[in-house]
């Protein structure tokens, strides 16, 4: 598989929005940002006429100028398209500013060299990516060079591979390891070149160089865990047998957490005769899978039934084939126990597993689950709130090389530390580092408990000099107990800015969980995870007309398949809340496809003139999290609402874990 580095950039967008007949408007404009990612490829013709293409790209641009840097006059075209340009030998600083939509502009200025001479001092770098499997990185350098091409010397495969400006960094993904005679070629200006030639040998990543997931916290009583570092472990004889068919069978720490790995796997059981495994309550099974020449895993539980070994006809045996179609990387399956037809899980004596083709199959966090009460959290602008990744975004001060203590108690992770000794209540303290912007409005939330009656600080503020925030002692109990603090046109902001807890300042234990950050006073709709089902999300406007909702694996979503395509407003959902005129919101949620499909997501008026923020955005089957603010808002109503208009477009759209907030 190529990647190019010539990136010709979007084609403009024609954007058509609608929340209801006759309601298009052109807020949406407020929220397109400046072009990014702005600059330029070369073309030169080997000719020495001077004669270079300019290609522009930029993310979110509709046109261009190209300055050429010579003294000649600037030229404007629309994005996709080129200019031409005629250099006497010499070094230019070729200027290029992309402008949105709206106007408003992004520029920056790179090198550009014409010279009739060959390129000189070709200096070449070839390396192997550290993460990504079979891509090798390659920059070039050169005088009197203004682009270079890669050959990948591949047999078949069409040549170059790839290009770049001389100087820039490009990338290239081979099907298969193994030593190639690659080339570089250095052309500027002049008919002749300079290459660069070399046996590279491409390797393949044979093992994972990070963990894998971790598992969210979950009761002991809503878990059975056959291999997992964050769960209990129940009692396994035995993770091969003598019947297996494997090279080897081991354990390896990866990044401090062990893990499974079977090398030129063929199958293997994994044996609970001692303690058969009782899973009927359970109602699924996970299982996190590496490997990097295996294309097919299948796993197969073996119930005896209480007969034993000897059992014969009451033995049940059912298997489960995954595709492993994402090479070199950690995935995870959740598999719902029906699928497994015919399997009661009363009885659980072995558990088979094996790999097409035979190949090395790291495996990690297998184990029954039930969704029980355990539940999503939403953290808002935090990575990682509940702690159940661990450490992870979570360090000591402001010292990025330093995680948080974390423990896990009863399947739930949270911070604690014990503080034997009181000083400066900063000597001890976690944070996270986020974005503050000045002038906004944020809501913490969070639980904290002890085991004695203490005090604490906590709020949110710069990580460096001048250290300005709002912290403000409160006083923590032995009981677990939940606070949210709204912290009003801050005074201070920082792309480094952070969360903070400062505890140093008494002895005692201090226990912190599920830390929330907002925008804003706090979440303005009701239910917004949908788990007490459709209520108060509707249809349209129409408060008698409930939203559709599905219960999947124990969480609750509004989802609706749209099988014929039509107006955009045609399907929707609504939750009337007031909105008033000349403020900020925040809107933040989930959203996800069984295809590339767009939608539309915005607040509006709930009747005529339908006024709105409603802007086309493109979801996958990827959950992913969608936030978009709407500054000083023109319209308001106390019946106004949050929509989604999805009638645009076939498909089916889940969405999740609505949030609107005031700023």
């Amino acid at each position: 598989m190529k990647k190019l580095k010539l990136i010709y950039g979007a084609l403009i967008i024609l954007m058509f929005i609608g929340a209801c007949e006759d309601e298009s408007n052109l807020d949406f404009l407020n929220d397109i940002d400046p072009p990014s990612n702005v600059g330029a490829n070369y073309v030169i013709t080997q000719d020495n006429s001077g004669l270079v293409t300019i290609i522009p790209y930029a993310e979110g641009s509709t046109s261009f100028d190209v300055v050429y840097g010579d003294g000649s006059e600037l030229v404007n075209f629309p994005n996709g398209e080129s200019t031409q340009h005629i250099y006497t030998e010499g070094t230019y600083n070729v200027k290029i500013v992309a402008y949105n939509i709206k106007g408003e502009s992004t520029e920056v200025t790179q090198e550009l060299v014409v010279s009739f001479q060959a390129p000189q001092n070709l200096v070449v770098t070839i390396e192997n990516d550290a993460v990504t499997s079979k891509m090798v990185n390659i920059t070039a350098t050169a005088d009197f060079a203004t682009i270079y091409e890669f050959y990948s010397g591949e047999q078949g495969v069409e040549q170059p591979v790839a290009t770049g400006n001389i100087g820039d960094d490009i990338s290239y993904n081979y099907e298969t390891p193994g030593v190639y005679s690659v080339r570089v070629i250095a052309k500027g200006g002049a008919i002749e070149t300079t290459e660069y030639t070399e046996d590279f040998e491409v390797t393949e990543i044979l093992e994972p160089i990070t963990k894998a997931p971790t598992p969210p916290g979950r009761d002991s009583g809503d878990v059975i865990s056959m291999y997992s570092e964050q769960y209990i472990q129940t009692t396994v004889d035995s993770y091969t047998t003598s019947w297996s068919v494997v090279a080897a069978q081991e354990e390896v720490a990866i990044e401090g957490n062990q893990t499974l790995v079977y090398r030129d796997l063929a199958y293997a059981g994994i044996i609970t005769e001692s303690e058969p495994i009782d899973a009927s309550a359970m109602e699924m099974v996970h299982f996190d899978v590496w490997s990097s020449n295996v294309n097919t895993f299948k796993i197969k539980f073996v119930d005896f039934n209480g007969t034993g070994y000897n059992g014969g006809a009451d033995n049940i045996e059912f298997e489960i084939e995954n595709s492993i179609d994402q090479e070199g990387q950690w995935i995870s399956f959740d598999i719902p126990l029906e699928n497994f037809t015919g399997v009661p899980f009363t009885d659980i004596n072995q558990t088979v597993i094996s790999a097409d083709p035979v190949g090395t199959v790291f495996i990690d966090n297998l184990y029954f689950y039930k969704q029980g009460s355990s539940s999503t959290f939403n953290d808002g602008l935090l990575t990682n709130g509940d702690f159940e990744n661990g450490s992870d975004s979570w360090i000591v001060g402001v010292n990025d090389n330093a995680p948080a203590p974390v423990v896990t108690n009863g399947g739930n992770s949270y911070y604690s530390v014990n503080v034997v000794s009181a000083g400066n209540v900063y000597d001890v303290n976690v944070s996270q580092k986020v974005e503050i912007i000045e002038g906004n409005t944020y809501t913490l939330t969070f639980d904290a408990w002890s085991d004695t009656n203490r005090s604490i600080v906590a709020g949110i503020g710069l990580s460096a000099a001048p250290w300005t925030n709002t912290g403000a002692p409160l006083n923590i109990t032995p009981t677990r107990t939940t606070f949210t603090y709204t912290y009003s046109s801050v005074g201070f902001g920082a792309p480094d800015a952070r969360v903070l807890f400062d505890i140093g300042g008494e002895v005692g234990l201090v226990n912190i969980d599920n830390v929330s950050l907002v925008i804003g006073s706090g979440n303005l709709l009701v239910n917004g995870d949908f788990e007490n089902g459709s209520n108060p999300w509707i249809v349209g406007v129409n408060d008698n007309v409930p939203a559709p909702v599905v219960t999947v694996d124990g969480n609750t979503y509004y989802s609706v398949n749209v099988l014929s395509a039509g107006n955009v407003y045609d399907v929707n959902m609504s939750q009337k809340l007031e909105i008033i005129e000349g403020n900020t919101y925040t809107l933040t949620f989930d959203a996800w496809s069984d295809v590339n499909r767009s939608i539309v997501a915005g607040i509006g008026l709930s009747a005529a003139p339908w006024t709105n923020t409603g802007a086309p955005l493109d979801i996958t089957p990827t959950r992913t999290t969608y936030t978009f603010t709407y500054t000083a808002v023109t319209f308001g109503a106390p019946d106004a609402r949050v929509l989604f208009d999805i009638g645009g477009e076939v498909g089916l759209v889940n969405i999740d874990d609505v949030y609107l907030s005031m700023n």
